[in-house]
């Protein structure tokens, strides 16, 4: 069929613009050829329709024939997982191009000459990328069709991306690589934005919460504003010496007096501010308390409830949007599937086909359990006709959890077999279990307590050692004891046995390992050390195993079984918040490595590695000797980006950084600051109580034991977390939209 053709024919061998308009459309029964292509093409369409709607796709691309091999292709696993790749690769690029990360150490006294890779290497590299993403944007631009393509601005935006990054690659190969700017390093976080659909709708939710989030944050630029008015006015030095050293120290003058109460705010230099002034008069403590109390305990949770609140809102409209794009999805896949059904073997109606809708089931792509849950709820209207209501329920499934059926037990002739499958089938067998971890747990502390301030080589090891074969021989035992009652498959396919059956095993091996080159413990067990680890690293490696292993007692507790879920579930729907902060983190390490590269040296003199820093100020840069939290290179600038983002004393990085490159620099940090612990901390802490805030309400239905974690409804996509307030699009809108769609044509 031609892209110009109409996409939906109501004959099988027919073309759209055969029914005659106004009237209702039928299909024939499938006669010749040319009608079984007709009835091939049809189920294709609605296979990448259905496609379209579980991965919340726009359904606007071509629906010919050709355009749907290739549209299916693109979006294959295997293509999008090698389209990631390329984008890891790409901003992983960094790591390695001029200056780059590979040294031991960041600090600038100990650091020494970084290997630079040779100009054209990663240039080669590079270029290979944006091959790639010049075939991604030709593809697309083909799917979608060109007008589509002008309305979109991702797109549009993704062509002037490639073009200003080509432009730039071709400026750093005539200079030789040796230009002091690569436009196109701050534009790789791109590709990563217009590959993922749920980072658009964050970055969009963003946008809009902008204009709320904007107005406290001049209420706390007003509130900071005056405040440092106040303080200046205050603290004028003409009193006391008290004064004077609050006026030098931290109120000099107009910048210096900003910054100070600035770091106030987020309270990092409290009370080191308050204590020059405060030691020479009490009442000068009330300034302090009344700046602190008024931003920081009341502006700066506002400023939390504004962004919670705004975000939430904007976000449950982009879900709903999602929710209208899946819909529409299905409900295009209904409209080149239904038939009209006369005759005997049908009753008088319209609809799709059982038998239809199961052949086009077996093509779509779609994870097998829920496949399997809607291929059996489609059997069961034995050859019928589903209407357009009934065919959207049924992709209900994909929004439910499927619980994983465990596989039967064995089954034991003799009465003793069988009483013991009952015994240590029990979740009081799994309550023995917590409760030996928590005792070998205890057993640890009391040796790291008792032995805390002895040298690893004059500890004696016997006892910990003995109760170590002890617990393990035990965790052994239960994990053999456990697949006797359950069976191997049984056993396996709980998560909680994996994760303990793993950890028995690796202890086992370590356990055997430390035998055999350390032989038997006894008393004054101290052999010296034989091969890579010592005996107290072998057993400190064991005893961290069995720390790890005490989480299997998160199951056993409703309240931490909540927690925990909770965590699993951000670990879910955090992608594209995590997306969004690796985006910042780029851009902002590359435009610091721009601008603070070289700054930070070593100090003069500095031939040991222990530097006389006594001379430096106390709580400066350094004397706190600060030196590997430099631009210098990029994973150097993630962890500074880091330190600064904690706001844990960073008004050392902003007086550092600003005596040595100047006063503009605090700008740069402190947009860091906002968009980093203001902006996305706080967003980031909307989403842990709407999952939180969601699992409470749910608390009820956490099982009770091991199951909880195996069995219990889990949040598994971003829309289950709004499912009560969101709106189910009406027949109408959805056909209207239909109706607009630029490669669709329907006859009824």
């Amino acid at each position: 069929m031609a892209e110009s053709d109409p996409l939906l024919s109501r004959a099988r061998g027919g073309s759209g613009r055969d029914c005659p308009p106004g009237l209702p459309a039928s299909r024939s029964v499938p006669v010749g050829p040319g009608a079984v292509a007709g009835q091939d093409l049809c189920f294709d369409q609605a296979v990448v329709f259905i496609e379209d709607a579980i991965q919340y796709r726009s359904i606007h691309h071509r629906m010919d024939a050709r355009s749907m091999w290739l549209y299916r292709r693109y979006y294959s696993h295997a293509c999008q997982w090698i389209l990631s790749c390329i984008i890891c690769l790409i901003l992983a690029l960094a790591f390695v191009e001029i200056p780059s990360s590979f040294t031991s150490t960041a600090d600038v006294r100990y650091r020494t000459a970084p290997w630079d890779p040779p100009c054209g290497l990663t240039e080669s590299v590079e270029v290979l990328c944006l091959l790639v993403f010049v075939a991604d944007l030709s593809v697309k631009t083909y799917l979608v069709g060109w007008a589509q393509f002008r309305k979109s601005l991702w797109l549009l935006a993704y062509l002037v991306v490639l073009v200003v990054s080509l432009v730039d690659w071709l400026v750093s190969l005539s200079l030789v690589c040796q230009e002091s700017l690569r436009v196109r390093r701050l534009l790789r976080p791109f590709f990563l934005l217009q590959n993922s659909s749920m980072m658009k709708k964050t970055l969009k939710c963003i946008r809009w919460s902008l204009p709320e989030m904007a107005s406290v944050v001049l209420l706390l630029v007003l509130h900071l504003c005056v405040f440092t008015m106040f303080g200046m006015l205050l603290f004028t030095g003409e009193k006391d010496d008290g004064q004077d050293r609050e006026r030098l120290t931290y109120f000099r003058n107009l910048p210096e007096s900003l910054t100070s109460l600035l770091v106030l705010l987020t309270t990092a230099n409290n009370p080191d501010v308050m204590v020059p002034a405060y030691s020479k008069n009490r009442a000068y403590a009330i300034f302090f308390i009344l700046f602190t109390l008024i931003g920081s305990l009341f502006l700066m949770n506002l400023l939390t409830a504004i962004i919670y609140n705004q975000f939430r809102g904007y976000l449950l409209k982009s879900v709903q949007a999602s929710l209208f794009r899946k819909r529409l999805g299905i409900r295009a896949a209904y409209e080149v599937l239904y038939t009209t059904a006369e005759g005997e073997t049908h009753a008088q109606g319209v609809g799709v086909k059982a038998q239809d809708l199961l052949q086009v089931l077996q093509k779509v792509q779609v994870d097998s359990p829920h496949k399997q849950a809607i291929m059996e709820k489609v059997c069961s209207y034995s050859g019928g006709l589903l209407s357009a209501d009934e065919f959207q329920k049924l992709f209900n499934e994909f929004d439910k959890t499927v619980t994983k059926e465990h596989p039967p037990q064995p089954e034991y002739l003799s009465p003793f077999l069988r009483t013991a499958q009952f015994l240590f089938g029990h979740r009081y067998f799994d309550y023995l279990g917590n409760f030996i971890v928590l005792a070998n747990l205890v057993s640890i502390c009391v040796f790291l307590v008792a032995d805390a301030d002895i040298l690893p080589q004059y500890r004696d090891d016997f006892v910990l050692g003995i109760l170590n074969c002890v617990f393990i021989l035990y965790y052994l035992a239960e994990m053999l004891l456990k697949v006797f009652a359950l069976g191997l498959l049984g056993y396996l396919s709980y998560p909680s046995n994996l994760f303990d059956g793993l950890l028995t095993i690796i202890l086992l091996v370590l356990e055997i390992s430390t035998l055999a080159v350390y032989r038997f413990p006894h008393p004054g067990w101290k052999p010296e050390m034989q091969g890579l680890l010592s005996l107290w690293d072998m057993l400190r490696l064991a005893n961290m195993l069995i720390v790890f292993r005490f989480l299997r007692i998160i199951p056993s507790m409703k309240l931490m079984a909540v927690v925990a879920s909770t965590i699993l579930g951000l670990i879910r729907n955090m992608r594209a918040f995590g997306g969004i902060l690796v985006v910042v983190y780029y851009v902002f390490a590359i435009i610091g490595i721009n601008l603070f590269r070289g700054v930070i040296v070593s100090p003069p003199g500095n031939s040991s590695l222990a530097p006389d820093n006594v001379s430096a100020p106390c709580g400066s840069y350094e004397q706190l000797e600060y030196y590997a939290n430099n631009f210098d290179d990029f994973a150097a600038a993630l962890v500074t980006l880091w330190n600064v983002m904690v706001v844990n004393n960073w008004q050392v990085f902003l007086d550092a950084y600003g005596r040595y490159s100047g006063p503009w620099s605090k700008i740069y940090f402190v947009l860091w600051w906002l968009v980093s612990s203001v902006i996305w901390v706080n967003l980031f802490l909307a989403l842990i109580l709407e999952n939180f805030l969601h699992k409470w309400d749910r608390r009820g239905h956490v099982q009770p034991l091991s199951r909880s974690l195996d069995t219990s409804p889990e949040i598994t996509t971003m829309d289950l977390l709004f499912r009560e307030v969101l709106e189910e699009p009406t027949e109408e809108e959805l056909m209207e939209k239909l109706k607009h769609h630029h490669h669709l044509q329907l006859c009824r």
